[in-house]
């Protein structure tokens, strides 16, 4: 049945588990990873080698595809997933990130937000509904509702105001995608690294009845130290009969210790940001392609990956590419990143159903600190 999660594995010592998520397009196998498609669009790669890295999900943003091409060419050119020419699963941010970070440019009021659009400065206003109703209409299996979103460190009277909005938006969204339907809803606890806020805002969403629950406002500005507290403290308390999702948050460090926590779902432009800009993610550590001690370097970038680019490419090779500024580093790095990413989540659910998931987690903390 849509929208049917269940535990599969759970560890004895932790809070990780293994699960599965049915949406109507496949079922979600957790812990998962989903790489961000801001525009519809992984970035650096093309549909048809997105579908041979096979996430479970992907993610694209409501904010981005409002402002362009616009919800109705969406939906006019048969929805999300014909758009983006994307058969697997979709989960969609609301935009209220991308909202809330650009302060300059939005007015926040009860009845929603009021925004200049970063393209032209259109002003666009924005409700809970108005936010469902534009994810409803991409047709994708996962929607956020809108939330209050502030930057860390806030004041105190700034975070409780964030919570109360955020729930009373969030009863909103749940009236306006009543469960039962197609496309599932996720409502977002906020509260910053106020453990009483967090405690507060989980009250207040958990009777609306929401598919699933996501921790919001992290990774906005504290440090790594004080998330990692706080998501252990908090994910644990996120009904386990749903998935539980930490948004926007993405180093290996950050997804080890959030699935121990018991986080199902991640997404982050970490890998494809840093794919990008030259620097490759391996089992060795980090490997900076502008680094000249890379020049005449026969290796693949990481001797235990197995994906299309350590197969083919050394490191000499994709440093000349970096450097020349060929459009093909970007989509050699891309591959490998998300490559790495994705067999980490197959590492740690296999482990968890194994029964191994605290070894495990123990050589990838280890091997993350030597590698810096």
């Amino acid at each position: 049945m849509i929208g049917g999660f269940r535990v599969v594995a759970e560890d004895a010592t932790t809070h990780a588990r293994a699960g599965e998520l049915v949406t109507a397009h496949g079922v979600v196998r957790t812990p998962a990873f989903m790489p961000v498609g801001t525009a519809g669009s992984v970035k650096g790669l093309a549909p048809w080698e997105l579908e041979r890295l096979a996430p479970e999900m992907v993610l694209a943003n409501t904010y981005h595809l409002w402002l362009r091409p616009g919800i109705e060419t969406v939906e006019a050119l048969g929805g999300l997933h014909r758009f983006m020419a994307w058969r697997g699963p979709i989960l969609t941010d609301s935009g209220g990130f991308q909202i809330f970070s650009q302060a300059s440019r939005r007015t926040l009021q009860e009845d929603g937000v009021v925004f200049r659009s970063h393209l032209d400065g259109t002003e666009i206003a924005l409700t809970p509904e108005g936010a469902v109703e534009a994810q409803r209409r991409l047709g994708v299996d996962v929607a956020m509702a809108l939330d209050v979103c502030p930057a860390l460190p806030a004041e105190p009277a700034e975070l409780q105001r964030a919570v109360a909005l955020t729930s009373r938006w969030g009863a909103r969204c749940r009236r306006a995608l009543p469960p039962g339907g197609a496309t599932l809803l996720f409502g977002i606890v906020q509260g910053g690294l106020d453990l009483e806020l967090r405690r507060q805002s989980l009250a207040e969403l958990v009777p609306l009845g929401f598919d699933g629950y996501a921790l919001g406002g992290f990774s906005v500005g504290e440090p790594a130290e004080a998330m990692w507290a706080t998501v252990a403290e908090v994910a644990p308390l996120l009904p386990a009969q749903r998935p539980r999702y930490l948004m926007g948050v993405g180093t290996v460090a950050d997804i080890v210790r959030a699935v121990a926590a018991g986080v199902d779902l991640f997404d982050c432009v970490i890998p494809t940001r840093n794919a990008r800009n030259g620097l490759l993610h391996t089992t060795r550590g980090p490997v900076v392609l502008k680094h000249a001690r890379h020049r005449r370097e026969a290796n693949p970038p990481d001797p235990q990956c197995d994906c299309p680019t350590c197969r083919s490419c050394s490191v000499g090779y994709l440093r000349h590419l970096y450097l020349a500024k060929e459009a093909a580093a970007v989509v050699l790095a891309t591959v490998h990143n998300l490559s790495f990413y994705l067999a980490l989540m197959r590492r740690l659910r296999s482990a968890i159903i194994a029964g191994r998931f605290p070894a495990l987690c123990a050589h990838l903390l280890a091997e993350t600190q030597e590698g810096g």
